[in-house]
């Protein structure tokens, strides 16, 4: 009889577990069913998130009419992303493998249907940006590498070496109608005035030249500049040149007035590696010393920084097409944005100010401090040798008139 009620009191046992169990269990259901985690909305950012290679990036370029932008690597490599603020979709598109050694230069169409790449293999290369395939390719097409490319328009096609030779290429019948060596260096940029008539070169010998490819003949070169010219752009609705150099000097020409330059301005930086024009009188220049500056054209001013690499030599940098994002490449194998938005809108004046030698540089964005123990490191100038707080001029300022101030 004990162990019977024992049986029943252990079955009653049982059955009240089972079914508080099966309760608990449909609660629970309950709960989930009444509230139903959202999901999070993805957190949309200032710029678009960094972007990390497996390798050096020597080159990139913003597509002309879509949020792609390509990059080329020293192995070779070519790489296309669609980029976006919303963290998450910046996504690569395809890769291309085809040049055997470092791609050192990048340029969409202008309609942005094609890619065109040059290479330390000495070959040109054009892609299919939707497809991203090899649609044909000059592979001997100067006896030296190629250091330099520009789009003149859509059937001509610009390349610059390293022995100093300038070819200009007719891509309708794949030959060159130019083939011109007068520089005793390496070719470091290209330009092209609005009318498609002048061509301009910049080039390690520190001297720029100037070439009519409508007359398909070269012009002149102009006097020797302390250091390798490294960049060059026409700037001031096309009235004045501007070439970067490796002493961290820009030097200003007139047009027309290509034998000597109008004005030099130092802009206080280990180098002026790469130039690009934001409007007509203000500019990023890129530096040895991983800092991107915001210069200002006559009146001549360093504005502040958009942005840096920390201690990284800066290879170049790019315009979006909407102009909102300035992308840079550098030795830290990361490309990354900045919001130059607001620089279009900033107000210069015509007021030299003084300023105390050791001032740091003007912070243009949130990101320009970037993630380093010491963002200024390297910025301030060297006070020693002179009384503390000594002033100096911040820069040469010659009007925007066509003076020879700051010439020899």
């Amino acid at each position: 009889m004990a162990a019977s009620m024992e049986v029943g009191v252990s079955a009653f046992s049982n059955e009240t577990d089972s079914t508080g169990k099966e309760s608990s269990d449909t609660k629970e259901e309950d709960d989930a069913t009444e509230e139903p985690e959202e999901p999070k909305e993805p957190r949309v950012r200032e710029t678009p998130e960094d972007i990390r290679f497996e390798a050096i990036v020597n080159t990139l370029a913003f597509h002309p009419t879509r949020d792609i932008l390509a990059a080329g690597d020293i192995d070779g490599d070519i790489y296309v992303y669609s980029y976006s603020c919303t963290e998450g979709e910046t996504q690569e598109l395809w890769s291309s493998g085809h040049h055997l050694k470092s791609c050192r230069e990048l340029a969409f169409s202008q309609d942005g249907q094609k890619l065109f790449s040059v290479s330390k293999d000495k070959s040109i290369h054009i892609m299919d940006v939707e497809a991203g395939k090899l649609v044909s390719r000059i592979t001997k097409a100067h006896s030296v590498p190629i250091n330099a490319l520009l789009l003149i328009d859509e059937n001509l096609l610009a390349t610059g070496d390293d022995g100093g030779t300038l070819k200009v290429w007719d891509m309708r019948k794949g030959t060159a109608f130019m083939d011109l060596k007068h520089h005793e260096d390496y070719i470091s940029g290209l330009a092209i005035d609005q009318a498609k008539k002048i061509l301009l070169t910049s080039s390690g010998d520190g001297m720029l030249g100037v070439f009519n490819i409508k007359r398909r003949r070269f012009d002149l070169l102009s006097e020797f500049q302390s250091g390798d010219l490294t960049s060059v752009a026409i700037m001031k609705h096309g009235r004045k040149v501007v070439c970067g150099s490796s002493e961290g000097t820009i030097y200003i020409f007139n047009w027309n007035g290509f034998g000597a330059t109008s004005d030099r301005f130092a802009v206080r930086a280990e180098s002026v590696d790469c130039i690009v024009p934001i409007t007509e009188n203000l500019l990023c220049a890129a530096s040895m010393d991983g800092v991107i500056r915001a210069v200002n054209l006559l009146p001549n001013r360093v504005l502040g920084s958009v942005g840096q690499h920390v201690g990284e030599p800066v290879e170049q940098i790019g315009r979006s097409r909407d102009s909102r994002f300035l992308a840079s490449c550098a030795h830290d194998q990361l490309v990354k944005f900045w919001d130059i938005s607001s620089l279009a809108d900033m107000e210069v004046s015509d007021y030299r100010r003084r300023k105390k030698k050791g001032r740091s540089l003007k912070a243009l964005s949130k990101k320009a401090f970037g993630t380093g123990d010491d963002f200024f490191s390297g910025l301030a100038e060297d006070t020693q040798g002179g009384k503390e707080g000594k002033e100096e001029e911040e820069g040469c300022d010659s009007g925007d008139d066509d003076s020879d101030s700051g010439s020899d």
